[in-house]
């Protein structure tokens, strides 16, 4: 399991386009990039990993109001038991029309 497959399933539900990286080809009025940030192994006695955890920032692209969505997203990841680091609205893109709108999340997975 990974992080990009569960954002990719969870996206998919919520009938929202999602790329990782960069939206590539012409991008719609809404859509979320997914950028990794972090794979991580918690410290144990024995030096071993028993699980990892993935963090990555998802960026959520509007040109409509992005706050009806920005909820249904976040109780989406909540509901699929992602932990939310951070949420911040970065701005209005005047070159392009999108609200960028970021949710930092992690995700442990037992190896």
């Amino acid at each position: 399991m990974n992080i990009l497959t569960e954002f990719t399933a969870l996206f998919n539900e919520l009938q929202i386009p999602v790329e990782t990286g960069v939206f590539s080809g012409k991008a719609p009025d809404e859509y979320v990039v997914v950028t990794p940030m972090a794979d991580t192994f918690e410290l144990h006695a024995d030096n071993l990993p028993q699980a990892e955890t993935q963090e990555a920032r998802l960026s959520l692209y509007s040109k409509g109001n992005y706050l009806k969505r920005k909820i249904q997203i976040v109780k989406a990841l909540l509901a699929a038991d992602f932990t939310i680091t951070s949420r911040r609205y970065v701005g209005y893109e005047n070159d392009t029309g999108y609200h960028h709108y970021c949710i930092d999340c992690v995700l442990p997975f037992m190896l």
